[in-house]
């Protein structure tokens, strides 16, 4: 079966991962309003972060042929909102394993009440068969946090709401075959859009988002034959555009837009597979296999 923008999906919830590829990367939402993401490996899911309603949460899973069942992991990164507010009617249903950097849980009095297994950013643990290694990201909550997920040497980057990339996030993010990488707001956009000026300053801060412009800075460090898919994360509605995303990504690596919208890119290589650029969106549940 294939999702509307031509990715094969299993059409079979129960069943571990067919795909040549251990990894595959469901991303439910991406953005202010929302944010929840499931990393699929053989021996189940794991979920990152939960930012909609259970019911919310169900509908988006089930859109992509996704078993609640097979969730053994819930992923905090931090505390804001639109990552967490769903977690505590989740979690009373839920039997697996919670994990937030230290201190994370004690912010919110709903997530302070959880059976949060708390790691120091740059720590790792092991769900489901997957190695997951955390790294410390730039946001303006206590213990932010990007990830990486490793199986049977298959691999996923994956980091938002970061105002830089720290050092550990260029070492961890680079060389993965899938890249969700933050690209939030497009600078003249946000300059010249509606929101408050210390609200403008708190996003491009270091401690704020990343821009297309960096993201796009990064990506040709970050990128290696081994990479496959670029998925533009945490894309702002009011201050950016996917299509600019793309573009500026797309750009910065040599890669050819797919169609005159610019709504996805790839980069044809010799001796390596094709480097597919796409972005995700705040509505719309995606598939990256």
């Amino acid at each position: 079966m294939h999702d509307a923008d031509g990715h094969i999906r299993s059409t079979a919830p129960h069943a571990a991962p067919t795909h040549c590829n251990q990894l595959h990367l469901h991303i439910l939402g991406s953005g202010s309003k929302g944010n929840c993401a499931l990393v699929e490996g053989p021996g189940g899911l794991i979920m990152i972060d939960a930012g909609f309603s259970r019911r919310e949460t169900l509908r988006r899973m089930h859109e992509l042929d996704l078993d609640e069942e097979r969730v053994q992991a819930l992923v905090i990164t931090h505390e804001h909102g639109d990552h967490v507010k769903g977690a505590a009617v989740w979690c009373k249903r839920f039997g697996g394993s919670l994990h937030a950097s230290l201190g994370t849980p004690g912010t919110r009095d709903a997530l302070a009440a959880l059976p949060f297994e708390e790691f120091a950013p740059g720590g790792s643990f092991v769900v489901a068969g997957i190695h997951v290694q955390t790294f410390p990201t730039m946001h303006d909550v206590l213990n932010p946090v990007g990830l990486r997920f490793d199986c049977s040497g298959d691999s996923i980057g994956f980091a938002t709401d970061t105002g830089i990339l720290t050092p550990g996030s260029l070492t961890y993010l680079r060389d993965v075959r899938i890249l969700a990488l933050e690209s939030n707001h497009d600078v003249a956009l946000l300059r010249t859009g509606s929101y408050p000026r210390y609200l403008q300053d708190r996003i491009i801060s270091e401690r704020g988002h990343l821009s297309n412009a960096q993201a796009a800075e990064a990506l040709p460090n970050l990128v290696t034959e081994r990479t496959e898919q670029l998925v533009a994360m945490h894309i702002s509605q009011e201050n950016n555009r996917p299509s600019l995303a793309v573009r500026a990504w797309a750009a910065a690596l040599g890669a050819e837009l797919d169609d005159e919208l610019g709504s996805t890119a790839t980069l044809e290589r010799t001796g390596a597979p094709a480097l597919h650029i796409r972005a995700a969106g705040q509505n719309r549940p995606i598939t990256i296999l």
